[in-house]
């Protein structure tokens, strides 16, 4: 394959014409784009502490501490992997409800994302 640089009107026209032979899946709705919701870890505590999404959407953490963190689900049903100083990892949430989360180095710090339907 041969790839060469780009302007930005050649990447719009070729990005355009991958949109119109590779169209949206037919459920995809229009109502709500899923979207990348961001939580810092800083001075060992997420922030915000509370989050609320909606179903599909993303969180992505990003350590901003020296100290290595996760994000643990209380019900160990997710977790990001260990996150050193400028790391990031996001989980992409399917199901509604509160989901509580906190760190396996420092239980000390907790925080939760709640995800509802949109409508």
């Amino acid at each position: 394959m041969f790839v060469r640089k780009q302007t930005r009107r050649q990447f719009g026209t070729l990005l355009g014409a991958t949109l119109v032979v590779f169209p949206a899946p037919r459920n995809a709705r229009a109502d709500h784009a899923n979207m990348i919701h961001s939580v810092d870890i800083k001075a060992f505590k997420y922030e915000p502490e509370t989050l609320e999404i909606a179903v599909g959407d993303s969180v992505e953490w990003t350590n901003h501490d020296v100290a290595p963190h996760t994000a643990t689900s209380t019900v160990f049903d997710w977790e990001t992997n260990t996150l050193e100083k400028g790391m990031s990892q996001f989980v992409t949430f399917e199901t509604p409800g509160t989901h509580e989360y906190f760190c396996a180095f420092h239980p000390h710090m907790k925080a939760r994302v709640i995800v509802t339907t949109p409508g």
